[in-house]
C-alpha cells in the first residue's frame, strides 16, 4: 500500500464530498486507503460517504473525541508506506500526493512533511511553515515585533515570513491540515498526543518527529486550499480558549525546564486570550466607550448652560466624582439589561429606551438622595444632549462600519469560471434562488476565442488570461469555479495569482447542489417560501415602516413639488409627478414609499407596493422582480430603506 489517507470529520460533509472528489484525480496510480473518522456528526455525512463514496472505510464515532483521538483511530488501522492526515476543508491539486510521496522516497531524512497551503483568497497559509515556540521567538510573537518586521530573520522566527514561499526548506513545524508522515516514524514515536483535544497536537508531533532525529520539510511545489476552521465554526466547543489551552499544554510539556519561556509564553497566552475576546465583543466595548463620553460630555454642557442662563453655581466639588460616574453607570447598566450591547450590531432604538428608562429613575433616585439632587433642568437639559449624541454616533457608525445593511454588505457581483453546460447550470440555480439575491456579471472562458460569445443571455467577458482585469473593471466580489470546467491544480494556479484582489472564490460541488467558500456553504435549493420568517412580516418591523412611511411622504411631498415644476420634459419629470400622486396613498396607508412593484398574490407577505424599490435602482427585467421582493422582505430594515430611497433619488436627478 503506497498511501493511507485519514481525515477526521465533524458536521462539515459539503467540504467533505469536495474533498473526495477531489482525491479521485489525485490518487490515479497510487495505491490508497481512506479512512473517514467521523466524530459524531449530525449533518448527513454518514448518508453522503456511503451513497457516493462506498470505497471510503468509516468510522462512526458516537461523541466526538477531539481531532487527535480520532486520528489516532484511523493511524491504528493505516497500512500504507506513508500515512497522510488530511483535514476535511481541504481541496487537493491533482499531483499533490504524486509530488508529496516522491518527494518522501527521494529524502530518507525526512520523516514528516507538508506542502504549501493557500486560503481562500489565493494567499499563504503561514501555518504551513513554523518555527517552535523558543525564548527570543516567544518574546517577538508576544511583542508584535514579528508583525512589525515580517522580513526580518531576527524577528519573524515563528510565521518565516522572511522566508521564501516559493522554495522548499526545512522547517519546526507544518500545519496539521496537511501532515504526511511515514509509517515507520508513526510506529517508532506513535500516534498523537490525545492530551491536545482540539490544537497543537501538530506542533508536538513535529516535535517528536524530530526529536527521534527526523526532518520536518516545507515542500512549496504543489498546493492545497483550506477552508480554514469550518468544524469548529459548526461545534460547541469554544475553539479560542481550546487554542489558548493547548498552546499552554504545549509549553508545560516541552519547555517546562526553561521558566523565562514558560513565562514569556503565559504571558502571550493571556495577552492573546483577552486580545480575542476584546476583538470578538469590539463593538460592545465600542458602545459603552462612546455612551460613556458622550453622556459627560452631555453632562458637562448641560451644567455650564444652566450656569450660563440662571444663577446656579454649579456641581460642589465633592459630589463632581459621584454625578459624573452614578447616572451614566446607570445609563449603561440599564442598556447591559434590555440589550443594547451587541457584538454584531448598534441599536439607535435601545439606546433611546435606555436613556428613558435611566432618566426617570434618576429622577425618582433624586427623591432619596437630595444632597444629590441640584437641578433638574441639567438632568432634563443632559438627556436630551445625550439622546441626539447617540443618535448621531451611531448613524455615522452604521454607515461607515456598514452595519444592518445586507444590500450593502451582501449584493453580490459574481463571475463563474467556466463555459461548459456545468457552468451554465452554476449560473441558472444562482439565478433562481428566490432568497438571495446575485448580479451575474458574466463568465470566464479558458479559451480566449470565446470572449463574446453569449450563455444564458449574460457575455463571457474574458479569459483566465485577464481575468485579474476583468474582476478589477466589473467590481466583481466572488468568483465561482466550475470543477467540471477546470482541474483543481487550474483552479489553485488562478487563485494563487489572484491573491492580491482580496475577493473571496468559491468552487461549486461536483453534483452542483452547493457551492463552498471561506464565509459560507450556498445551498442551491431553496426551501419552501412558507417555512421561511421575513423581516418585513414582523409587528414590531411593520409599525417602524409605517412611522417611516408617515415622516418620509410628509418630508417628500413639498420637495418633490418643487422638483417636478423645476424639471424640464421628461423621463425626470414623469417619475416625479408619478410619486407626488402616490404620497397621498402612502399617507392613507394603501402603500409604502419602499415596497415590491406590483402586490403578490401569494400567502407569503411581501409588502405594500411601494413607489420606488430595489426593483427601481436594480431593475435588470422582469424575471428579477419575483427574487427582488423576496430579497427586500427577508432583509428588510429601515437603513436599508433610506439606501433604497436615496439611491433612487440619486437615479431620478441624474436622468437615468
Amino acid at each position: 500500500m503506497d498511501l493511507s489517507i485519514i481525515i477526521v470529520n465533524y458536521n462539515v460533509k459539503e467540504f467533505l464530498e469536495n474533498l473526495l472528489n477531489s482525491i479521485v484525480p489525485a490518487t490515479v496510480g497510487i495505491e490508497t486507503e481512506i479512512f473517514v473518522i467521523d466524530n459524531a456528526s449530525s449533518d448527513g455525512s454518514k448518508d453522503i460517504i456511503e451513497q457516493k463514496f462506498p470505497h471510503v472505510k468509516c468510522v462512526w464515532n458516537r461523541e466526538n473525541l477531539g481531532f487527535a483521538k480520532a486520528n489516532n483511530i484511523g493511524l491504528k488501522m493505516a497500512t500504507g508506506k506513508n500515512i497522510l492526515l488530511l483535514n476535511p476543508d481541504t481541496i487537493l491539486n491533482e499531483n499533490t500526493l504524486k509530488v508529496m510521496i516522491s518527494f518522501m522516497d527521494n529524502h530518507a531524512e525526512v520523516g514528516m512533511a507538508g506542502c504549501k497551503i493557500l486560503n481562500p483568497d489565493g494567499t499563504l497559509q503561514l501555518a504551513c511553515r513554523r518555527g517552535f515556540p523558543g525564548p527570543w521567538t516567544s518574546f517577538c510573537k508576544v511583542s508584535g515585533l514579528s508583525n512589525l518586521f515580517p522580513q526580518s530573520r531576527l524577528f519573524a522566527r515563528y510565521n518565516l515570513t522572511y522566508r521564501d514561499e516559493n522554495q522548499s526548506y526545512e522547517v519546526d513545524a507544518i500545519s496539521g491540515s496537511f501532515m504526511m508522515i511515514r509509517k515507520e516514524v508513526y510506529d517508532a514515536i506513535g500516534g498523537l498526543d490525545e492530551d491536545f483535544f482540539m490544537y497543537g497536537e501538530d506542533l508536538d508531533l513535529c516535535y517528536r518527529v524530530q526529536k527521534a532525529g527526523y526532518k520536518v520539510y516545507y515542500v512549496h511545489e504543489t498546493q492545497i486550499i483550506h477552508f480554514k476552521g469550518e468544524s469548529t465554526k459548526r461545534s460547541s466547543v469554544n475553539d479560542t480558549a481550546n487554542f489558548y489551552n493547548a498552546m499552554r499544554l504545549f509549553v508545560r510539556k516541552h519547555f517546562a525546564a526553561y521558566l523565562f519561556v514558560e513565562a514569556i509564553l503565559m504571558l502571550g497566552i493571556a495577552v492573546r486570550y483577552s486580545m480575542a475576546f476584546i476583538w470578538r465583543k469590539r463593538l460592545v466595548f465600542l458602545t459603552f466607550v462612546l455612551d460613556v463620553i458622550v453622556f459627560d460630555y452631555a453632562l458637562y454642557f448641560a451644567e455650564q448652560i444652566i450656569k450660563h442662563e440662571s444663577h446656579w453655581n454649579g456641581f460642589p466639588e465633592f459630589a463632581v466624582p459621584v454625578i459624573y460616574t452614578v447616572p451614566v453607570l446607570l445609563h449603561t447598566g440599564i442598556g447591559a439589561i434590555i440589550g443594547q450591547f451587541k457584538k454584531d450590531t448598534i441599536s439607535v432604538g435601545l439606546s433611546l429606551l435606555a436613556s428613558v428608562c435611566s432618566f426617570l429613575m434618576l429622577t425618582s433616585l433624586t427623591y432619596f438622595f437630595k444632597e444629590f439632587g441640584y437641578s433638574r433642568a441639567v438632568v432634563l437639559l443632559t438627556y436630551i444632549i445625550a439622546s441626539l449624541g447617540f443618535i448621531v454616533w451611531r448613524l455615522i457608525a452604521k454607515f461607515k462600519l456598514k452595519l444592518d445593511n445586507p444590500f450593502r454588505a451582501g449584493a453580490r457581483r459574481v463571475l463563474v469560471v467556466g463555459a461548459s453546460d456545468s457552468a451554465k447550470a452554476i449560473a441558472e440555480r444562482l439565478l433562481s434562488k428566490r432568497t438571495e439575491y446575485y448580479q451575474l456579471m458574466g463568465f470566464i472562458a479558458s479559451d480566449m476565442r470565446d470572449v463574446g460569445s453569449k450563455i444564458l443571455g449574460s457575455t463571457v467577458v474574458g479569459s483566465l488570461e485577464n481575468i485579474d482585469k476583468v474582476i478589477t473593471e466589473l467590481k466583481v466580489t466572488e468568483v465561482i469555479f466550475s470543477t467540471g470546467d477546470l482541474s483543481y491544480a487550474k483552479i489553485m494556479e488562478v487563485v494563487s495569482g489572484l491573491q492580491k484582489q482580496g475577493i473571496e472564490f468559491k468552487v461549486a460541488g461536483s453534483d452542483m447542489q452547493f457551492i463552498i467558500g471561506k464565509t459560507e456553504i450556498t445551498m442551491l435549493e431553496d426551501i419552501p417560501l412558507v417555512e421561511i420568517s421575513y423581516n418585513l412580516s414582523r409587528p414590531a418591523q411593520k409599525i417602524i415602516k409605517r412611522l417611516f412611511d408617515i415622516v418620509m411622504a410628509m418630508v417628500l411631498i413639498p420637495v418633490l413639488c418643487i422638483l417636478r415644476f423645476s424639471s424640464g420634459p421628461g423621463r425626470k419629470k414623469q417619475v416625479l409627478q408619478q410619486w407626488c400622486r402616490f404620497l397621498p396613498s402612502v399617507l392613507n396607508g394603501s402603500m409604502s414609499i419602499i415596497g415590491p412593484k406590483m402586490v403578490h398574490s401569494s400567502a407569503l407577505y411581501l409588502g405594500k407596493k411601494g413607489i420606488t424599490g430595489l426593483w427601481f435602482i436594480e431593475f435588470e427585467g422582469e424575471q428579477n422582480l419575483d427574487k427582488l421582493d423576496i430579497f427586500y422582505a427577508k432583509n428588510q430594515n429601515i437603513w436599508l430603506d433610506m439606501e433604497i430611497l436615496s439611491k433612487s433619488f440619486i437615479k431620478i436627478l441624474s436622468g437615468e
